[in-house]
């Protein structure tokens, strides 16, 4: 098992050493018969998943792409999710938020338009004319940079479910104890270093938590799409 992690995490290159590790130990015992590469790769949820999800990548001989997701914050309160979107038009509400905070169908809709401006944006500008990895019969390793409330998370997990993989793995570095514990009913397993509590918010466990550039995502998967065809590491029977 891999030693246990010091808090805060340096940056999100350290997290996802520390969660190829975790991922590396785990990979063969949580998920039977163990996928190769031809039929498993890595997505991460850019843009802060991604410098996380390439020591995934790289530690088990996958595939690296993206799968872009969009939270929807509370109107006047935008780091707050009241829901996220995924490519594919599929939205996600945390209907106890909507409920307490009495927020309107008007002001959910303006926020939705908006934020599907943005994935359109972003899906254009990270994929271009890249055709969208085939999922269907595969392993998904969905792969971001910590899960607090996990809003954007389950519509991630629930657009891939539309494309009939075979599973789906989540992992994180950090997460909120709850909200892994909860997602495990929409992903056949969850993978995380670190659940610590009181949780708060994401980039309370980092000590570097600028936010990700896109040239630094377009430079990221230029990288991947140029490496050779990836070989799964052999593991031990």
């Amino acid at each position: 098992m891999p030693a246990a992690p010091t808090l805060p995490f340096r940056d999100r290159d350290e997290a996802g050493h520390a969660l190829a590790a975790r991922l590396s130990e785990d990979f063969a015992a949580a998920l039977q018969p163990a996928p190769s590469a031809g039929d498993a790769l890595v997505l991460a949820l850019p843009r802060g998943g991604l410098p996380v999800a390439r020591h995934v990548a790289q530690a088990l001989g996958l595939p690296l792409d993206v799968l872009i997701v969009r939270k929807l914050g509370v109107p006047g309160q935008p780091e707050f999710a009241m829901g996220a979107i995924a490519s594919g038009g599929l939205r996600v509400l945390n209907d106890d938020v909507v409920r307490e905070l009495d927020i309107s169908a008007a002001s959910i809709n303006a926020v939705t338009r908006a934020e599907a401006a943005e994935l359109a944006r972003r899906e254009q500008l990270y994929r271009g004319q890249q055709a969208p990895p085939t999922i269907a019969g595969r392993t998904v390793i969905v792969v971001d940079d910590g899960l607090a409330t996990g809003a954007t998370m389950r519509a991630a997990v629930r657009a891939l479910r539309t494309q009939a993989p075979s599973r789906i793995v989540v992992a994180v570095p950090v997460s909120a104890a709850d909200t892994a514990e909860e997602l495990r009913s929409e992903a056949d397993a969850v993978v995380t270093v670190a659940t610590p509590e009181p949780f708060l918010a994401v980039g309370r466990w980092y000590r570097d938590f600028d936010q990700v550039e896109d040239a630094e995502v377009r430079r990221l998967l230029a990288e991947a799409r140029r490496a050779p065809a990836a070989t799964a590491p052999e593991r031990a029977p």
